[in-house]
């Protein structure tokens, strides 16, 4: 352990995660239960019949001389006391011997484990958390060493990893790092085809056929092989290995360096995998790439292992066809959306190391977001759910109660999936959509994914960059969407039209009598008026504001003949009152139809706010007479209440009415 802080330390920090199965776990204790909870036979033994002994076993703890170190387990986490404070720029070795209990992932949960196949006595492993894992140390909060009770991840220090891993001589393994001994575990014609997959850049070449693997599978080979693998400059470290793995691989152009993509699954997973699965993993990369920084690994790995889990180039993905090999949409796509975003992760935490636990949206809204991007780059007309504005309004709309603020820890969040996911996702981009616009927000995004590469961020260095980079003042948007449970609510008050005149309007007089003055004194002018005002008459409707003298005289003397060419000619004048009953700031997005059957978009800053925080008043010229205004038409601001959105009123229909009393009753 290399002391990277300015401070002393007294003792070091180990993550035992297995603990969280321990006999004396915590973890479920602080589960709220229901009893009508359904439960296979398999998933019913494990809670209540039959006990699993998990949890890390420590053999031993030494220090590198070999005599034996202090240290005491509480819980998932491990204090290793040190003799003598460990020095800045010192550094600590030590020595743990340990051992643990794999458990069936596929009946007792868990983000890493075994599946069992019945039809042919096999088991595919995917293994992670299952080492003592160094806690981060950092300058914000120190230790970062709160317990792991399941569900929000990890903080973890970069290292360099030299494995070993022994297997049966039949498996096929995946890992993170770099394979030493290729020639040793590969056949021959495995090493050739691998060959040939670095150089196939455009489809994906299978090293270990659905035929060969299927072979392989009917008889366990007694004898082992070890695998060697060298992993530098990762946050952790996973494997997955199997008698029963597929493999295929394609190679993919990351600004001229070559990285591989690969993917190991069962013959339960193809057609699915073999389709998609490594063409996912290299779009993946691509597109994250593009929008963050190079990807900076050899490799990246999908691995069927019907979860969705993450580790440094390797992650753990659900989905299977029928028996049959036939799959549906949805199950393509929640595979593909699974593969996408758990490759993705090797971006959002891995390499942009923010503390999971702590911060559980800094990974997973970031990386839910770029999410949406490689979908849309994967397939054109790509369904995406989860991530767009109008798709989290359900959610911010629904009891205050059961919803936490974005900045809420891991732990105590009501809505898991919306929270974390779904609303930093769609706040996201609304900013690259809507408030800052691509070209801003993706210079800044970019920023900010160089400059915490391989470093520990928080929010603020987050939010800091985002500003720094574009000049845009965004503290109402981070206050409003992450520190808040409000909603966006904006709407249309009112709208009056009014035409030009240049004689002095009853307005006018009333100005003038306050002023304690007359209307000849002052100056000539021209005065607005609405079809309601007692001064409207109706010939003003067919004159235009160059009618007038005072107008035309002052175009003609103040403009060329050039200049008059750009010069607006607008009829109409609109009064719009925009109200925000919603907690949230917002900018206003107007779309203007015209009686012609043309429309104009137009956007107000949410700075048109900073006066008053429910209602503004804008005045909207146009050549042409305006038959409908709209806020927000392509539902791109998260408005939890469309009804006020329109002018003229949307009137509601009867099969309308019909619903919702349907849906009452």
């Amino acid at each position: 352990y290399h002391n990277n802080s300015k401070d002393n330390l007294e003792y070091l920090w180990l993550q035992l995660d297995q603990n969280m199965r321990a006999a004396d776990s915590k973890t479920p204790d602080i589960q709220s239960e229901n009893s009508t909870e359904l439960f296979s036979p398999s998933q019913f033994s494990d809670k209540f019949i039959k006990p699993f002994d998990g949890g890390f076993k420590i053999d031993y703890v030494k220090n590198i001389d070999g005599s034996n170190a202090s240290y005491l387990i509480n819980q998932t986490m491990m204090r290793l006391n040190l003799e003598k404070p460990l020095a800045s720029g010192e550094v600590f070795s030590f020595k743990i011997k340990w051992w643990y209990n794999i458990n069936n992932h596929i009946t007792q949960g868990g983000r890493s484990g075994y599946e069992h196949f019945p039809e042919d006595g096999n088991n595919s492993y995917v293994i992670a958390q299952f080492f003592p894992r160094l806690c981060v140390y950092n300058n914000v909060v120190g230790w970062q060493n709160k317990q792991f009770f399941g569900r929000s991840e990890f903080a973890l220090e970069f290292g360099n990893y030299a494995v070993t891993i022994t297997t049966p001589k039949d498996h096929m393994l995946g890992a993170t790092g770099v394979l030493l001994n290729e020639n040793e575990v590969l056949t021959k014609t495995q090493q050739k085809r691998l060959a040939e997959a670095k150089k196939s850049f455009n489809n994906p070449v299978i090293i270990v056929t659905q035929e060969e693997a299927t072979e392989i599978e009917k008889s366990k080979s007694k004898d082992t092989k070890t695998w060697k693998f060298y992993a530098e400059n990762v946050r952790d470290y996973a494997f997955a290995t199997s008698r029963k793995f597929i493999w295929d691989a394609m190679a993919v152009d990351i600004n001229g360096r070559t990285v591989m993509a690969y993917s190991y699954y069962s013959k339960e997973a193809n057609p699915l995998y073999g389709d998609h699965s490594t063409r996912a993993v290299a779009q993946t990369l691509k597109t994250y790439s593009k929008h963050t920084i190079d990807y900076p690994y050899h490799k990246a790995i999908s691995v069927d292992g019907q979860m969705g889990m993450e580790y440094p180039q390797i992650c753990f993905n659900p989905g299977r066809p029928s028996p049959d090999g036939i799959y549906s949409d949805r199950t393509k796509y929640r595979m593909l959306g699974t593969t996408i975003h758990e490759v993705g992760h090797n971006f959002f935490p891995m390499i942009i190391n923010s503390d999971e636990r702590e911060w559980t949206w800094m990974d997973e809204g970031l990386n839910s977001f770029v999410q949406m991007l490689a979908q849309m780059d994967y397939e054109e007309g790509y369904p995406l759910s989860r991530g767009l504005p109008k798709n989290i309004v359900e959610y911010m709309k629904g009891d205050q109660s059961q919803i936490s603020p974005i900045m809420a820890e891991g732990e105590d969040l009501f809505d898991f999936s919306n929270n974390a996911y779904a609303k930093p996702a769609a706040g996201l981009w609304m900013l690259r959509h809507t408030i800052m616009g691509p070209e801003l927000f993706d210079h800044a995004f970019k920023t900010y994914a160089k400059r915490w590469a391989f470093k520990h961020p928080t929010p603020a260095d987050f939010f800091r960059t985002m500003e720094d980079a574009s000049a845009m003042d965004l503290d109402w948007f981070w206050r409003g969407w992450f520190y808040t449970t409000g909603a966006n609510d904006i709407g249309i008050k009112e709208v009056k039209k009014y035409y030009v005149t240049d004689k002095p309007t009853e307005r006018a007089e009333n100005m003038a009598k306050r002023y304690g003055t007359t209307l000849d004194k002052f100056p000539p002018a021209l005065y607005l008026v609405s079809e309601e005002s007692t001064d409207f008459t109706e010939d003003l409707k067919s004159k235009n504001p160059e009618d007038y003298n005072l107008l035309s005289d002052y175009i003609n003397e103040n403009f060329s003949s050039e200049e008059k060419k750009e010069l607006k000619s607008p009829k109409y004048f609109y009064e719009l009152i925009f109200e925000k009953p919603g907690d949230l700031v917002m900018p206003i997005v107007v779309e203007f139809e015209y009686e012609d059957g043309t429309k104009e978009l137009k956007q107000y800053p949410a700075e048109i706010w900073r006066k008053n925080d429910a209602e503004v008043t804008k005045i909207f010229p146009s050549s042409k007479a305006i038959t409908k205004i709209t806020i927000d038409p392509d539902e791109q601001t998260a408005d939890i209440n469309l009804s006020n959105n329109s002018w003229p009123k949307n009137m509601e229909t009867k099969f309308e009415k019909f619903k919702k009393e349907q849906i009452k009753s």
